[in-house]
């Protein structure tokens, strides 16, 4: 594959690909899952449409994307975003819906404002939650890749796996079903590093 000239292509698009999704699909899910916890409106109108399109595998709706985005990069960053953003925001949401009760009542009798809430008393609960929502985030991204480049790409690791495929070379899709695997554990190394270092004061148990 590298005598072809396709293989640092390949992963160099995925990664941009990946990259843009995911993080646009956490700049989203924050600030909404943040408001469906915290407004009941907005969590019954947001709330079903997102449990209703997480049900849905984005192999379905890929096709539908590309009629409106068109081929390329653009319909890949915008499935990977959709991936990301449902499974990080539900994550998020639960951790900022089960706060202890107890610690809002306790800092709005010591007259904290909304923003002194949310900064000293849920930003520190939900921390665990929102690095758990990222390390489900990257795994969605790079289990969301084949499908979101199944359609329209003209390069990339999910692409050349279907590709592959139908010319019957298994050794070399191996290969590439290997470096996803690859990069997917460094992904994961990496963000538990971070966990352990911003929740160093949290208690876990011992295995």
């Amino acid at each position: 594959m590298i005598a072809r000239g396709v293989l640092w292509k390949d992963i160099s698009s995925s990664l941009i690909s990946v990259v843009l999704g995911y993080v646009l699909g956490f700049v989203i899910a924050l600030p909404v899952a943040i408001m469906m916890a915290w407004y009941k409106p907005v969590r019954f109108i947001v709330e079903p449409w997102i449990q209703f399109i997480r049900n849905i595998p984005p192999l379905a709706y890929v096709p539908l994307i590309v009629i409106a985005a068109g081929v390329g990069r653009k319909p890949q960053v915008i499935v990977i975003t959709i991936a990301c953003f449902l499974t990080m925001c539900i994550t998020i949401y639960q951790g900022v819906i089960n706060v202890d009760e107890t610690l809002i009542k306790a800092a709005r009798v010591l007259g904290a404002t909304d923003k002194d809430i949310f900064i000293r008393v849920i930003a520190p609960a939900t921390l665990p939650f929102i690095l758990t929502a990222v390390r489900l985030g990257a795994s969605v991204a790079l289990t969301t890749l084949i499908a979101a480049e199944s359609t329209g790409a003209v390069a990339g690791l999910g692409m050349r796996i279907r590709s592959l495929n139908n010319s019957f070379e298994s050794a070399p899709m191996l290969l590439y079903i290997i470096i996803i695997g690859i990069l997917g554990t460094t992904i994961e190394k990496l963000i538990k590093h971070l966990e352990r270092r911003l929740t160093s004061w949290q208690e876990k148990r011992e295995i």
